[in-house]
């Protein structure tokens, strides 16, 4: 499963693709799920409309305020170069851009800070939308809290761009995470972690000893704190929030998973 293209996206996984290629145009009348996408994107770039798969007058304007907003022909149909222009933030954070030989934690940052840049975000619903699905597998809906698969997106195109292994396969689950940090000897328990956290390092959230509600990347190490990038939080660090951001937490209630 390939989550990084160098050439062309027909490298990538068949559901990133599914996000990422043209399918045809979309215009006034047309239905279903090419239709849903196209109002994910457009309200993803602040020109929000209803996502419910049905191009009436109120996408056909949106569209044609994104088409003049970058110089395309006002047409008000969503043709290639329009759609291109539509999913250019996630082809941009699935281009390899780590080609020298690095330790993978330090790709691991590397790849978070590009995810950080577009801003990712739920659209349509909770736990929804293209990011959403791009993190989970295709997978999206109330039920699919997407910090871990998050987590997980990153080491993958960390370790694809070394062409490196993984000390953990990685999961949707922190809990799953977790277990495998521990079989295979890269859990740090929060008690530990003076002097041993390093920067591309995956921190857990413990609710109480051996269940963890939430996790992201460790960017920066500090003395009392450490900064991270994480998926499906929010400005208050919650753990079912709806955005990829930035923060700085303290090392109360947390474990980590060396990598």
């Amino acid at each position: 499963m390939a989550n990084i293209f160098t050439q062309n996206t027909s490298s990538l996984s068949s559901f990133i693709r599914t996000e990422v290629e043209f399918g045809g145009p979309v215009a006034n009348g047309s239905r279903g799920t090419a239709v849903r996408r196209v109002q994910e994107w457009l309200t993803l770039h602040d020109h929000g409309v209803v996502v419910d798969g049905i191009f009436g007058p109120a996408t056909g304007r949106a569209v044609a305020a994104f088409q003049s907003d970058h110089g395309l022909a006002t047409t008000s149909t969503v043709d290639q170069q329009t759609f291109d222009r539509l999913v250019a933030p996630m082809v941009g954070v699935l281009k390899q851009r780590v080609t020298r030989s690095v330790p993978l934690a330090e790709a691991v940052v590397e790849y978070a800070k590009a995810h950080l840049e577009p801003h990712p975000r739920e659209v349509g619903g909770p736990n929804s939308g293209p990011w959403v699905r791009l993190y989970m597998s295709g997978r999206e809906g109330e039920a699919f809290a997407w910090c871990a698969g998050f987590v997980t997106f990153l080491l993958d195109q960390a370790a694809q761009s070394l062409k490196a292994g993984k000390p953990i396969t990685g999961s949707v689950s922190c809990d799953t995470l977790a277990a495998q940090a521990t079989q295979a000897g890269v859990f740090l328990a929060g008690s530990e972690a003076a002097g041993k956290l390093t920067p591309g390092s995956i921190f857990l959230v413990r609710r109480v000893p051996g269940d963890w509600t939430h996790t992201g990347v460790v960017t920066e190490v500090h003395d009392s704190t450490f900064d991270t990038i994480e998926g499906n939080t929010n400005d208050a660090g919650q753990r079912e929030g709806y955005e990829v951001c930035a923060r700085t937490r303290s090392y109360d209630d947390k474990d980590f998973i060396l990598i």
